[in-house]
This record gives C-alpha cells, sequence and structure tokens, in this order.
C-alpha cells in the first residue's frame, strides 16, 4: 500500500466543508451583483435561524438523549412477531425514529440478515427519511404544526401502503430473491460499528457511563452543526428565491388546484432537494410565492424518499426491480399525500 503522508497536503478549501463555502459564495456574488440585497440577505436568513432556534435546540437535544441511552434498539422490536404486525410497528417507528440516512443502511442489513422480511423493511425505509424528532420541529416552526403532523402522518401512511403491497406481492417476480449479492456500505462515522448498537438494551440513565455521556455531547456538537449548515444555506436561498424569482411562475407550475400541481410538485421534488431540513424553508418561499398546499406536501414526500442518502440506502441493499418499486411506492404516496393535504388544509 502506498504511503498517503507523503501525498500532498489538501490545501485550505479542501478542509472547509462545502455547505459554508456555498453560503459564503452565494452572499459574495450578491454582494458583487447586486451590492442593495446583501445585507437584507443576511439580515433575512439570520432572523428565521433566530426564529427556529429553540426548535434547533430542542431537537439536538432530544437527539442527542435518544443516541446516548441507546433508544434506537427499541426500533428492532418492530421486526419481531407476525409480519402484519411488523409493518405496521415499522411504519409507525420508522416515521419516529431518529436515524440518518446512510445509519439506515447497516440497520437494515442486520434485520435482513436475521431473517426480517422485506414487507417490513420496506414500510421502515419508505417512512424513515420522511420524518424523525429533529425534522419535525423544524418543520413545526416553519411550516406550522398541522404540516407537520400531516406529512408525519403521511410518512408512516405511506410505510404501510408500501410494506402490505409488498407482503401480498411478495412472491412476484419484482420482490422474488430481492436482496444483493455484496451489501457493502459506503456511509461514514455515523454507522460505524455496524448493527451491534441497535441490540443492546437502553440504559436510561447515560449519565452514569463516561462512554454515554461523551455520545451525548458528540452528537449535540455534530447535529446542532449540521442543523445550523444547512439551515443557514436553505434560509439565504429563501432570501434570493423571494426577491428574484417572480411569484408568476411559481403560482403557474405548482399553484392552483387539482392533481396537476401536486403530479409537478412530485415529479420536480426528487431533482429540487436538498435534505429534509433544508427543504423546509425552501418549501416556505415556495408558498409564499403561490404554490398549492397539496403540491408542497408532494414535494417533500417525494423529494424526502428520493433524495440521494435515502435512496443510496436501498440501491447499496437490494436489486434494481426492489428499488424501482421503492421508487414508483414514493411518488404514488408523495401524490396520495398532496391530494389529502390539498383537500383538507
Amino acid at each position: 500500500m502506498a504511503d498517503t503522508a507523503t501525498g500532498p497536503r489538501p490545501g485550505p478549501l479542501a478542509r472547509v466543508d462545502r455547505v459554508w463555502l456555498a453560503i459564503a459564495g452565494i452572499l459574495a456574488l450578491v454582494a458583487v451583483l447586486d451590492p442593495p440585497q446583501a445585507i437584507p440577505t443576511i439580515t433575512f436568513a439570520a432572523s428565521s435561524l433566530a426564529h427556529t432556534g429553540v426548535f434547533i435546540v430542542f431537537a439536538v437535544l432530544a437527539v442527542a438523549w435518544l443516541k446516548a441511552t441507546g433508544a434506537e434498539a427499541l426500533v428492532a422490536r418492530a421486526f419481531e412477531g407476525r409480519q402484519l404486525r411488523m409493518i405496521a410497528m415499522a411504519a409507525l417507528l420508522g416515521g419516529l425514529s431518529p436515524f440518518c440516512s446512510c445509519e439506515v443502511i447497516p440497520f437494515i442489513a442486520a434485520m435482513l440478515a436475521v431473517g426480517a422480511p422485506l414487507a417490513a423493511v420496506m414500510a421502515f425505509w419508505l417512512a424513515s427519511p420522511l420524518m424523525d424528532p429533529a425534522m419535525f420541529l423544524i418543520t413545526s416552526g416553519t411550516l406550522g404544526w398541522d404540516f407537520a403532523i400531516a406529512k408525519t402522518l403521511a410518512a408512516i401512511s405511506i410505510g404501510l401502503l408500501g410494506g402490505y403491497v409488498t407482503m401480498l406481492a411478495a412472491r412476484s417476480v419484482v420482490f422474488a430473491d430481492p436482496l444483493r449479492n455484496t451489501t457493502a456500505s459506503t456511509c461514514g462515522s455515523c454507522c460505524s460499528g455496524g448493527a451491534q448498537p441497535f441490540r443492546q438494551k437502553p440504559v436510561w440513565r447515560f449519565w452514569h457511563e463516561a462512554e454515554r455521556r461523551a455520545t451525548f455531547r458528540q452528537t449535540v456538537i455534530e447535529n446542532a452543526l449540521f442543523l445550523f449548515k444547512w439551515l443557514a444555506l436553505a434560509y439565504v436561498v429563501e432570501a434570493l428565491m423571494l426577491e428574484y424569482v417572480p411569484a408568476e411562475w411559481i403560482a403557474q407550475a405548482l399553484g392552483g388546484t387539482g392533481i396537476g400541481p401536486i403530479l409537478m410538485g412530485a415529479i420536480v421534488g426528487a431533482p429540487a432537494y436538498l435534505n429534509g431540513y433544508a427543504a423546509v424553508p425552501l418549501v416556505d418561499a415556495l408558498l409564499a410565492q403561490g404554490m398549492s398546499d397539496g403540491a408542497a406536501m408532494s414535494f417533500v414526500i417525494a423529494g424526502g424518499v428520493s433524495c440521494i442518502p435515502a435512496a443510496i440506502a436501498v440501491w447499496a441493499l437490494v436489486k434494481p426491480r426492489v428499488f424501482a418499486a421503492y421508487i414508483a411506492f414514493a411518488f404514488i404516496g408523495a401524490v396520495l399525500a398532496g391530494l389529502a393535504w390539498q383537500a383538507v388544509a
């Protein structure tokens, strides 16, 4: 193996997070191309971050507590018992669990290895990237409690839809022999340790153990920085959208009633999605410019399930035909969720 220590050292920019570089680059362009708008853009982003600050703090502490106690181990119990119950529990816990998209890979790989049915796995896979405690709080703080609750119900419902359809079609050509021969993960440090942590019992008084206290501190820092940088980028983009994107364009493409805007929201959701947290301010801006309620819901649902981290988690473990079914469930579920939300909003 070559000695990497003798190779060229990365430059200063290579050591800076790309999200921060993007924020700096956008603000620099605004300062050069439209100087009077630079300060209002920064002010808008800062005030928006301050508004959601209490939700960020609570979300960060809640997720850190779940990690430190090992409460994620309770999710494994969803994959025990009768299959009908298994699917329902997997969808429910998938919509509430604090897993990041890549962390799902070793967890699901372990569940599949011990014989968990694909139907329950599908239910969990579909619901998991759509909602977690942190995302619920960020969503409720920006788009309102009604939207956050509706998205949570949609996540669970889509998990149920995919899970039960997969169960009924388990012997079909689509779902027969679903797993790839190799299930290697390309995740980073958040996946280290494999599935072993999910087999441990929760320790609710985690502060008595130094290792769990360290996990709590590390999770607080990592999640705080993660949320802050992505929301900062999203609020900067939101300020620019409100300033430069004509509202009539959004209203024409994604506004109005009927299924058309909802379908369009589901179609553009995937390529326009950054991640679940950054999407919230963007949807807020789109709503302010005329996006229909149903299109907003279909956008966040389709984008959440098919965004790159969530999709890779599925692609890494199953064959393309199963992955295609996953995407189909996401699209159908997004449209149905959009129609339902349009009817009651």
